[in-house]
């Protein structure tokens, strides 16, 4: 009679015993949850599609008219885009500032993934003197505002060195990057660390104790166990971090001056006290989120991962 149940509910005609797995899929695909999931999507869609159509209306028609209006007055022009591309300041156009941004937030990703998958292997799997009080400190860094560092930074980039190591000096003519590349990566270091050590330390430490075993060094076991294992975290914490420094406007303000502002900065100026040019800002808005729907939709399937991972434990 067993054999007969476990024969049928292998082949789904009986459910099996509900696993972790299958209780987080049920719970994540009710109707309710689908039907909160579609309202969220179309509120979340419908002002992007509209800025869309916006971009590409002429500026007459957008200051006189909603974009839904396209389907009975159809115009479409590229005046906008070529505009925006060439608007700017005495210093660089927005065609070099798209430039700027892909310059300043690659680094500005790269730099404090490396650093913090690191620093989160040391605080997972190597025993040294401090280890708790550091990581603690490095836990409690994440409450402090950003704007309690700008006064300080602004000081430390002033005299070009870093505890008296001439860090800014050392970047030639990439110093008014490397201001912003220090500073991005400075605030974002306590949370990815954070969120890293706590993927790294669920690895199985059979896994750690058997290379070590067979001789692997520290490095080794970093690079050829954790780094593949952490894909998906890296992944996902490098998503966020990308459309954080892509985003950011507060930094760009302090940090990038002159030849090295992002777009976010020239956007914020073309604004106007009131917003005088807004037709270009819809080109302008949409080539911002642009970099960002490609780089999502390239790692989305490390994204999901990196959410899910450790939802099923137990």
């Amino acid at each position: 009679m067993s054999t007969a149940t476990e024969t049928a509910a292998a082949a789904g005609v009986i459910p099996g015993p509900e696993t972790p797995t299958r209780r987080v899929k049920r719970r994540l695909t009710s109707r309710t949850a689908t039907i909160a999931a579609l309202l969220i999507a179309i509120l979340w869609t419908v002002p992007t599609l509209g800025l869309l159509v916006s971009s590409f209306r002429p500026p007459q028609e957008v200051v006189s008219t909603g974009w839904w209006t396209i389907f009975s007055n159809v115009g479409f022009t590229l005046d906008n885009y070529t505009n925006v591309l060439a608007a700017g300041n005495s210093q660089l156009t927005m065609a070099q500032a798209f430039i700027n941004s892909i310059a300043i937030t690659i680094p500005a990703t790269v730099i404090p993934l490396v650093i913090a998958a690191l620093a989160a292997y040391a605080f997972a799997w190597m025993d040294f003197k401090g280890k708790d009080a550091l990581f603690i400190g490095v836990f409690a860094l994440q409450i402090v505002p950003i704007q309690m560092a700008l006064v300080p930074l602004l000081q430390l980039f002033a005299r070009g060195e870093i505890f008296g190591v001439p860090v800014i000096a050392a970047f030639g003519d990439g110093a008014g990057y490397a201001q912003v590349w220090i500073a991005h990566s400075i605030f974002a270091l306590p949370l990815a660390i954070f969120l890293l050590h706590n993927f790294i330390s669920e690895i199985p430490a059979d896994v750690i104790e058997a290379a070590r075993v067979d001789g692997a060094s520290h490095g080794q076991i970093f690079f050829r166990i954790v780094l593949p294992l952490t894909m998906p975290a890296l992944a996902s914490f490098g998503i966020f971090q990308f459309l954080w420094v892509w985003n950011d406007l507060l930094v760009s303000l302090i940090f990038a001056d002159g030849t090295v502002a992002p777009m976010t900065k020239l956007l914020a100026e073309i604004t106007g006290s009131r917003g005088q040019d807004w037709p270009l800002l819809t080109a302008g808005a949409f080539l911002s989120i642009l970099v960002p729907l490609i780089v999502f939709f390239a790692l989305q399937r490390y994204f999901v991962r990196g959410l899910l991972a450790g939802s099923t434990k137990g």
